[in-house]
């Protein structure tokens, strides 16, 4: 080596070693702040985080949701966050659920979603399992694990593996819509409280033109549609019989709930309803918009269609009444969640955005001007609950009256939308009247198909 290279190399080292002795000297730096430990940020019970950006950062977010009927909801918590914070911009896109669902499907594995996204937890699971979902940072979990705030069915609901994915947002709740006039018109006075009633009263209320075609349905049935609907509607008339979709085995497995008396009787209401009692059909216009337009006098549905109405049908003189009983007493929440994607640029300013949502102000509006339910239990909503009572019913507890849900596994969406499929072809089937013997194969036949499903994704395990 040349001699001017080795005094270079010498004089480099010098300088190191004088740099690492200045470091030494020198005082340690601050410490980074650490994210508050959960149990201290519940003491607090925070409103929302501070926000994250500088005020003279420009930020811009994106919030992609699922129920268009949302849309207003969003834009006017928007209005109201980006007059607190100027420099946030927030841009809202929503979807049919089963498109919305599809996108997902495409964006969220490339990091191309949305910022903010709104989803149930079944919908979101396969993605939480692949590890493409980021879980809940501390102060946020800590925001949800406040005592009262969340209930012990959507903590539950929102947890996978010890972590917490996703901030309730509002939950879909079911309770039994009646027309009053209609009611009055068959001499009935107070809507059914037992399963057997509810079909009672809707072969009463049900009219037919003088060639026998029905001109309106006794009650509106979900006889058809895309996606796993389908099966979740009927879900609301297996459940009170003593089924369910797919039941616990123990040990984190699971089989089907339904291939029993439960599920045989829960299919027998529907055939009866569209072959034998004739109180509902394929060719009438079904769900909110039959109820609305007064040709159904009864429906099964979620706080929504009380906000629906009121665009609608703001003349309609209706109420609701709780999910009558069979053989259990209980209503199904499907929660619908936040999320802060893995593509966000500013996680912290997203999130301290879907915090501010869940400000009691805002959670109220959403009750009064949408209709769905605020997920959050430690807020008052006695005056929109006083202006529109209808909603009462869907807020009524009572120790005997369950909630059940969507169990958090990956293939449960693929199992409700194999036993949609199925449903619907069962509906069609005229055969299947007064024919307990098909009725059993139908509903073996899905159930060995929802095994299947469980067993691929080793899940399944023989119930007891």
């Amino acid at each position: 080596m040349k001699r001017v290279e080795r005094v270079a190399l010498s004089a480099i080292a010098l300088l190191l070693v004088a740099s690492m002795i200045l470091s030494a000297c020198a005082p340690a730096p601050a410490p980074a702040p650490a994210q508050q430990p959960a149990a201290a940020a519940a003491t607090k019970a925070p409103e929302a985080a501070k926000p994250a950006a500088p005020s003279d950062k420009p930020v811009t977010l994106s919030l992609w949701g699922g129920f268009p009927e949302m849309e207003p909801f969003y834009k006017h918590v928007a209005e109201a966050y980006t007059k607190e914070h100027p420099n946030v911009k927030i841009e809202i896109l929503t979807h049919p659920l089963r498109e919305f669902e599809q996108k997902l499907s495409a964006t969220i594995p490339s990091d191309t979603a949305a910022d903010i996204i709104e989803i149930s937890m079944y919908a979101n699971q396969k993605f939480i399992e692949a590890d493409l979902i980021p879980e809940l940072p501390a102060n946020v979990k800590a925001f949800m694990e406040e005592k009262g705030r969340y209930s012990d069915f959507l903590q539950s609901n929102n947890t996978y593996k010890g972590k917490k994915y996703g901030l309730p947002l509002f939950v879909g709740r079911t309770a039994l819509f009646w027309n009053k006039d209609m009611f009055k018109e068959a001499g009935l006075s107070a809507p059914p409280k037992t399963q057997q009633e509810m079909a009672d009263f809707a072969k009463k209320l049900a009219k037919a033109d003088a060639a026998g075609t029905l001109t309106r349905a006794g009650h509106s049935l979900r006889l058809s549609g895309q996606g796993s609907g389908v099966a979740e509607k009927w879900w609301f008339i297996l459940w009170p019989l003593g089924g369910t979709i797919v039941k616990d085995a123990g040990n984190g497995k699971y089989c089907a709930g339904y291939n029993n008396d439960a599920g045989k009787q829960a299919l027998k209401f529907y055939v009866d309803a569209v072959h034998v009692d004739k109180y509902d059909s394929h060719a009438l216009k079904h769900d909110a918009e039959a109820f609305e337009l007064g040709l159904a006098a009864m429906l099964l549905r979620e706080s929504w269609v009380i906000g629906d109405i009121a665009k609608k049908a703001p003349n309609l003189n209706y109420d609701t009444a709780p999910v009558p009983s069979a053989a259990q007493w209980g209503r199904i929440t499907n929660p619908v969640n936040l999320y802060v994607t893995r593509a966000a640029k500013n996680p912290e300013v997203a999130w301290d955005f879907a915090q501010f949502m869940m400000k009691p102000e805002h959670m109220n509006w959403l009750l009064e001007n949408v209709g769905w339910l605020p997920a959050r239990g430690d807020i008052d909503l006695s005056a929109v609950l006083a202006k529109i009572p209808q909603f009462k019913a869907f807020v009524m507890s009572d120790p005997n009256y369950k909630e059940f849900g969507y169990p958090v596994i990956a293939p449960f969406d693929e199992i409700m939308t194999k036993l949609a499929e199925r449903l619907v072809t069962a509906y069609l089937d005229k055969s299947l009247a007064n024919n307990p013997d098909g009725i059993a194969k139908t509903i073996e036949a899905a159930a060995n198909e929802t095994n299947e499903i469980l067993k691929k994704a080793g899940l399944y395990a023989e119930c007891k």
